[in-house]
């Protein structure tokens, strides 16, 4: 029987393939599941596999600290000794981590294909990592499964090879199965201690490794017209000391720091909050879920979600102080209902997946 194996790395991919996990398990097919350890501490990873009931990974590594080509170099190794083992396909990779190139990279120097979730996503903007890493991992794929038309035109014009399949994104899946175990399980409400509040979160290195960008970010934070809580990424936090700004920020009165959170945690307070502020391209997409349907203010120059900000969830707002401070003000001024469809499908996209997966490699 045809074998397929999922690569997973991130806390997003995690998140994003839990859906087709489970739309795998229901169709009673094979598959390998596999952690390539880009995130490799309990918080990033481990934590949100248990949480969400999937299976233990059958092989893992750890990537410690190391240059982004390093760590890319390693990953594919790593990739590459488990594929000579087990007899797979297709190895499906989700988004635009190094761990997602270095998997694609080492799949198809086996003959192997590929199938790249979340395909044709572009910020137009090749200063990030990110886009290096979708743009390549696009044009090796067999199959591409894009979450709107607007990625599936990005493709086109890109001519790529592989086979496009518009099929929504397995975010909204994640969502709506979920939200409603996370808010009867998560007490992080309690922990709380503002009863209005804005949700922020900030860990791009094209931000946090800039001191001038990091520090427009605190000061902004600290003199939010809002009360805010701030889930703080490790590398975010290490940047902050570095750059002598964390003992600013922890003092401040209208900021609530958290260490990491678990997903159904973070789901919570997505949920509660009155508007989000992030520099993340995953959170633009949960937050369209009908679950959720919360603003989000992007603090950086491009976004590759632009189906968020056409439908008046997101909008980009730059990286400086002043205008990350008006952006504020008039959001929650703004009184404007938001979609009650999100842009990003209906909650099906890996049942999708599936079955295009199967037509085309005829598993049974």
């Amino acid at each position: 029987m045809n074998s397929i194996m999922v690569v997973v790395g991130t806390r997003p991919e995690i998140i994003k393939m839990a859906p087709l996990v489970r739309a795998l398990e229901a169709n009673s097919l094979p598959f390998t599941f596999v952690h390539c350890g880009q995130h490799y501490d309990y918080e990033m990873s481990q934590q949100f596999i248990q949480e969400l009931k999937l299976p233990q990974p059958e092989y893992g590594y750890k990537v410690h600290v190391c240059s982004h080509g390093l760590q890319t170099a390693r990953i594919m190794a790593f990739t590459e000794k488990v594929l000579k083992k087990v007899e797979t396909n297709i190895v499906l990779v989700e988004g635009d981590t190094n761990g997602v190139l270095a998997t694609a990279l080492a799949a198809v120097k086996l003959d192997i294909k590929v199938g790249h979730v979340e395909a044709g996503l572009r910020s137009f903007d090749l200063r990030m990592p990110e886009e290096h890493n979708r743009r390549l991992t696009d044009h090796i794929s067999t199959f591409l499964f894009a979450p709107t038309k607007n990625a599936k035109e990005n493709l086109q014009k890109e001519n790529v090879w592989g086979h496009i399949y518009t099929v929504g994104n397995t975010v909204i899946d994640a969502v709506i199965q979920h939200l409603r175990i996370a808010l009867e399980k998560s007490k992080i409400i309690e922990k709380i201690k503002f009863e209005e509040f804005a949700l922020v979160t900030a860990h791009r290195a094209e931000n946090v490794d800039n001191p001038k960008i990091l520090k427009n970010f605190v000061e902004a934070f600290i003199e939010a017209p809002i009360p805010l809580v701030y889930p703080v990424h490790p590398r975010t936090k290490k940047r902050m000391q570095k750059f002598k700004l964390w003992r600013k920020l922890t003092q401040a009165k209208n900021i609530q720091i958290l260490p990491p959170i678990g997903y159904f945690d973070f789901l919570t307070l997505m949920k509660n909050a009155k508007f989000i502020l992030t520099d993340s391209g995953g959170i633009q997409e949960e937050a369209t879920a009908p679950p959720i349907r919360k603003k989000v203010l992007v603090i950086r120059l491009s976004t590759e979600r632009p189906e968020a900000v056409k439908t008046g969830f997101a909008k980009v707002i730059g990286i400086e102080k002043g205008k990350i401070l008006k952006a504020m003000q008039e959001t929650i001024a703004d009184n404007k209902t938001l979609p009650k469809a999100s842009p990003y499908g209906n909650g099906k996209t890996a049942e999708k997946i599936v079955k295009i997966l199967k037509n085309n490699l005829q598993i049974p």
